[in-house]
C-alpha cells in the first residue's frame, strides 16, 4: 500500500494540470473556420456584407463601409434622388436588424468590374435578393441591383464601400 501511494501521487502531480472538462485550445490552421471574408478582396467585402445581414451585426456591417460612405436611392413618388451618409445608414440598418426576425441576402451575378489602373477604386453592380421576415405573416422580398463604389488607400489595404446606389424598384 505504501508503494502505491507515491505512484498515485506522482500520477496526480504529473497529470494534475490536465482537466478533461477544459481541453486545450485547438490552434491548428486547418480549423480556422471563420465565416468572415478577407476584405483585401472584393468577394470578401460581399461575404462580410452578407454575414452582417445574416447575423444582424452592425459591427460587421460598419466595417464594410468607408467613413465617407454615401447611400443613394430614388424616391419615385417625389422624382428625386435621396442621399444619406454613413451614420444615417448605420442607424437605419440597426433599426432593420432590430425589427426583423430574419434577413436572407443573396448576392447574384456581377456586372463586370470597371477599375482604375492602380486598383484602389472599383465600381461593381450586383443583383441581389433580400428577404426580410418581420413575422411569419409579414415577409418582404426585395429584388434589385446595388451599384457600389469600393475604394482602398493602397493595394495593401482593405476595400470599403464608399458609395451605394440602390437600384431596386421597391
Amino acid at each position: 500500500m505504501s508503494s502505491a501511494v507515491p505512484s498515485l501521487m506522482c500520477a496526480v502531480l504529473f497529470c494534475g494540470c490536465l482537466n478533461p472538462f477544459a481541453p486545450a485550445l485547438d490552434e491548428s490552421v486547418q480549423g480556422s473556420g471563420s465565416v468572415l471574408g478577407d476584405q483585401k478582396t472584393i468577394d470578401g467585402v460581399f461575404q462580410n456584407f452578407k454575414q452582417a445581414y445574416l447575423f444582424k451585426d452592425t459591427t460587421i456591417y460598419g466595417q464594410v463601409l468607408s467613413p465617407s460612405f454615401i447611400f443613394v436611392y430614388r424616391d419615385y413618388d417625389k422624382g428625386v434622388d435621396v442621399f444619406w451618409g454613413r451614420d444615417d445608414d448605420l442607424r437605419s440598418t440597426f433599426g432593420l436588424f432590430e425589427n426583423a426576425q430574419r434577413l436572407d441576402l443573396v448576392w447574384n451575378n456581377t456586372i463586370p468590374i470597371v477599375s482604375d489602373s492602380i486598383e484602389v477604386k472599383v465600381n461593381v453592380t450586383r443583383n441581389f435578393n433580400l428577404t426580410v421576415t418581420f413575422s411569419p405573416t409579414d415577409v418582404v422580398r426585395i429584388d434589385g441591383y446595388a451599384s457600389l463604389t469600393l475604394e482602398r488607400p493602397s493595394a495593401k489595404d482593405v476595400w470599403r464601400i464608399t458609395r451605394w446606389r440602390d437600384e431596386s424598384n421597391f
